[in-house]
């Protein structure tokens, strides 16, 4: 998607994040429409979300930039440690959807939740690109002969897209990051996404039409409640998924307080979240 450099900030003396948009993700991009789109996205000030400090374009690409985040990527993480501890599921879970009951009540869809896009810091994660999906897409010059199927699937990662996503609908809403985090949430929890070890076009077949394996078969003390909850975001039809990132924190506090906790539980969050920075 984007060259990614890290920058000081003379002025402040601080560390930033410069992400330059590719000359492919950027053909067609209107500069001056996309840095009115990220202006909507800029004023997402939540604990769980990275900001946007600035946009602009260089040479005719566009860039935008972020604060330097100390810590690591989930990505880093897994590819460490494989599948996490049922607390630090629940913990990331519940700061991504967080992340996202703000950014959805301000109707910003982020549409590339994937662990590559989760920063483990400071015992929390924290969700970045937020809104980059719709401002490029916004800022593209749609004319007579344009795809909007082409338009549809061209932004975002197969391995977690919904199923609205993969099939093109322009028109996806705020359940489609509900879908993406559940895809995330079963690789956590097995350490491998749905439908992995296929090429870009099955996989994406693969959510329109394919029930993901039982996350049991693949984890079997895989607490019941918090099994269920990862398939409901699964569900195909967004009407069955959680409604809401709210939906999902109250789901997940409930798992937390229930009697029925083992000790699998008993490590702590913050504790695995630091571990290893």
């Amino acid at each position: 998607m984007s060259k990614v450099f890290v920058a000081n900030e003379q002025r402040l003396n601080r560390k930033v994040v410069i992400k330059l948009l590719s000359p492919e993700l950027s053909a067609g991009v209107d500069i001056e429409r996309f840095e009115r789109e990220i202006q909507l996205v800029a004023s997402l000030q939540q604990a769980n979300i990275v900001p946007i400090i600035s946009a602009g374009d260089t040479n005719g690409l566009p860039y935008y930039t972020m604060p330097f985040v100390e810590g690591k990527s989930l990505r880093a993480k897994l590819t460490e440690e494989g599948p996490l501890p049922f607390n630090a599921v629940v913990s990331i879970m519940r700061d991504v959807a967080r992340a996202l009951t703000y950014s959805h009540k301000r109707g910003i869809v982020h549409r590339d939740i994937k662990p590559d896009n989760v920063l483990l810091s400071g015992g929390t994660a924290v969700v970045t690109d937020f809104g980059i999906a719709k401002a490029i897409s916004a800022a593209r010059a749609v004319d007579e002969n344009s795809s909007l199927t082409q338009l549809g699937t061209s932004l975002g990662t197969p391995a977690y897209m919904s199923p609205e996503q993969a099939a093109g609908d322009p028109n996806i809403d705020h359940r489609a990051d509900i879908y993406s985090l559940g895809c995330m949430a079963y690789e956590l929890l097995t350490g491998k996404p749905p439908f992995h070890n296929r090429p870009p076009a099955r996989v994406l077949a693969a959510h329109i039409s394919e029930a993901p394996g039982p996350i049991s078969a693949l984890r079997p003390d895989t607490p019941p409640a918090l099994d269920q909850l990862v398939m409901r975001c699964l569900d195909k039809d967004p009407s069955h998924r959680p409604q809401s990132g709210d939906e999902i924190v109250q789901t997940l506090d409930s798992i937390l307080s229930s009697p029925s906790r083992t000790s699998a539980w008993d490590s702590p969050p913050s504790a695995w979240l630091n571990a290893g920075r």
